[in-house]
């Protein structure tokens, strides 16, 4: 959200904001593109500018300083309702009874991952009320693509012929998972990787050390980066992982969550694959990463990392799984003579 300064909270976000406010001709918007570029940030930052009483003149920016702006940033705009995944709004900052029509239920069950029906409904309600400001009304999904298959098609109608003055804003990583009746109401509005000197120099900011390792593993998004390390992970312990696999060192991903290490495992196998055919790796400096070898048993160290990827959440004993990966990337990476002929 725009501050009391005027700032934006990522610096990249600056050129698209402007653009989808001076080109905007639908009620709704798709924005869209990878994870961890600032999705989340710049729909908000449309909802904000779409409500602000007194945008900034030139690039139509919220000001940050109005009483709508002081609402949307105290989550309590009577105009805007945000729905995610119940299991997203700590990580987001927004608390579980806000958004969704402030309809959420305490519940002992595992928050859901999914945008439900009765989100959309209550959703409705907002959106047949007249604006209480004023200006305009604000609905902000995300992810687009947690809505369910019923929740999907109770957003359909009122998608197509919006009430008032309500807009919507969706933010997707996946638009291609959304229905096509979804995607054909929206006008997209895409969102690209930052140019690599701006994250890194957001990264420093952040006070990551070595953000350009951690950058290049996150594969260009600074907000994975900034989160990987914030969670522990250290630039060293990255450039140390090809050569410990090498040697079959489970303790390299041990203490890892199962989702991040798996990932981490099928970045590295990416990465050899591609020195394996010749091609600069993606994620590692090629200094880091031992002599390509074959690439027939990495093709089939990469569809076994693809399964265990499938069950990453809810594995059946993580420590059993992440040393049977690890010793099945080591043999991959130094096969029995013959091995690859026989494949």
């Amino acid at each position: 959200m725009v501050g009391a300064d005027g700032q934006l909270p990522l610096p990249w976000l600056a050129e698209p904001l402007s653009q989808a406010l001076a080109t905007a001709r639908s009620h709704a918007l798709l924005v869209q593109g990878p994870a961890g570029v600032g999705q989340f940030e710049l729909s908000l930052l449309l909802a904000q500018a779409w409500l602000c009483e007194s945008p900034q003149p030139g690039t139509r920016w919220a000001c940050g300083q109005c009483a709508s702006c002081r609402l949307f940033q105290s989550h309590t705009h009577p105009d805007f309702q945000l729905l995610v995944p119940d299991a997203l709004r700590e990580t987001l900052g927004w608390d579980a009874d806000e958004g969704e029509g402030g309809s959420a239920k305490e519940s002992k069950t595992k928050p859901s991952r999914e945008i439900k029906v009765d989100a959309v409904r209550a959703m409705l309600s907002f959106a047949q009320a007249t604006s209480a400001r004023g200006r305009a009304k604000v609905v902000l999904l995300f992810p687009a693509e947690a809505l369910n298959t019923v929740a999907a098609n109770a957003l359909l109608k009122t998608l197509e012929e919006p009430a008032g003055q309500l807009r919507f804003v969706l933010a997707s990583t996946a638009p291609e998972s959304l229905l096509p009746t979804i995607r054909s109401r929206c006008q997209p509005l895409p969102l690209a990787l930052p140019a690599p000197a701006q994250a890194l120099s957001w990264l420093q900011q952040q006070g990551i050390a070595q953000a350009e390792v951690l950058l290049a593993a996150a594969g260009g998004r600074p907000q994975e980066a900034r989160d990987w390390a914030q969670a522990g992970l250290q630039a060293n312990a990255w450039l140390q992982l090809p050569a410990r696999l090498a040697r079959g060192e489970v303790s390299a991903i041990s203490d890892w969550p199962v989702p991040r290490a798996i990932d981490a495992l099928q970045r590295l196998c990416h990465d050899l694959l591609r020195r394996a055919h010749g091609a600069a790796p993606s994620y590692f400096p090629a200094e880091s990463l031992p002599a390509p070898g074959q690439p027939e048993p990495l093709l089939a160290w990469a569809q076994v990392l693809q399964r265990a990827a499938r069950h990453a959440e809810h594995p059946l004993n993580a420590g059993l799984l992440l040393e049977s990966l690890v010793l099945q990337g080591q043999a991959a990476l130094n096969p029995p003579r013959g091995a690859a002929r026989r494949a």
